[in-house]
Parts: structure tokens; C-alpha cells; sequence
């Protein structure tokens, strides 16, 4: 296993952690806190919403996943050793920004969606941090898969 294979697959994992941390999140949340004896609920100060915690669940797991798989298929794909890293540290950096948008747009009024106020509600410091490290994530995940969608399609042509 090579080392860009490596790191994904460890990034990828940390990933998927924290989603189960969100998992954690979204059942406190629905609770109200965390239950230590049957019927028993200890109160927990809890920011978020239902619907956040879930999509930080389930997208903090997708998008471990994706840096996974990927990995896994990183030697199946005739990417040159320039291509190679920026699909490894993209996908890595894509799936971090993604994971703290999904934690920290559940902290903000308007989700993190927008720098200013929007019809989800004001604008502030957390939604800020929230939207800006995403933003370039957006477009890097589409052109990193294609790059690797064009190396599979290179590959297939040295068979």
C-alpha cells in the first residue's frame, strides 16, 4: 500500500469517526440528553437540530467513505505522481471542510450557507468559519473524481 493510499484511508477513517460522534450528537439531541439509567435522562446543553445532527451523520460518513474508496482504487488509476497527490490531499481536505461545515453550520442561524444574512436567518463569526473552508471544496470534489474517472479511462487503454 503506498503512501497517499495510507494517508486517505487513515484521514478517511477519522472522518467517519467523527460522523459517529454526530450520531452521538443527533441522539442526545433527540432525547434531550443521555440516558444513565432506564427512563432516566441527564439533562445536556445541546446546539443543533434534529435534521443537522443527521446530515452530519450521514455525510460525515459518505464523505469518509468516498476518501476510502477511493484510495483503494488509487492503484487502478494511471494518475502521474502530481495528479495523484492532489486527488489524495483534495479529497482529504474536501472531506475535513465538509465534516466542520456539518458541525458548525449546526451551530449558526443561517447553516453556514452563506456569508450574509439569508433566508435561513443572520449571518455571524461561526457561520463564516463554517461556509468559507467549504466553499472551495464544492468545486474541487467534481474535478478531483474526474481526474481519477480520466486516469481509469487512461488505464483501460494500456490493456
Amino acid at each position: 500500500m503506498e503512501r497517499h493510499q495510507r494517508i486517505m484511508i487513515f484521514n478517511g477513517l477519522l472522518v467517519v469517526i467523527f460522523a459517529m460522534f454526530a450520531g452521538f450528537m443527533l441522539m442526545f439531541n433527540l432525547l434531550g440528553g443521555i440516558e444513565d439509567w432506564p427512563g432516566t435522562i441527564i439533562n445536556i446543553p445541546m446546539y443543533g437540530t434534529e435534521a443537522g445532527w443527521v446530515r452530519a451523520h450521514n455525510g460525515g460518513t459518505w464523505n469518509g467513505f468516498l476518501v476510502i474508496i477511493v484510495a483503494l482504487c488509487l492503484p487502478k488509476l494511471n494518475l502521474g505522481d502530481l495528479a495523484r497527490a492532489w486527488v489524495a490531499w483534495g479529497l482529504i481536505y474536501c472531506a475535513w471542510t465538509f465534516t466542520a461545515f456539518y458541525w458548525l453550520g449546526n451551530a449558526t442561524s443561517n447553516r453556514g450557507l452563506s456569508i450574509g444574512p439569508s433566508a435561513l436567518g443572520e449571518h455571524d463569526l461561526v457561520g463564516l468559519i463554517a461556509f468559507l473552508p467549504g466553499v472551495p471544496s464544492v468545486f474541487l470534489v467534481p474535478i478531483l473524481l474526474f481526474i481519477g474517472a480520466r486516469g481509469l479511462m487512461a488505464n483501460r487503454s494500456n490493456e
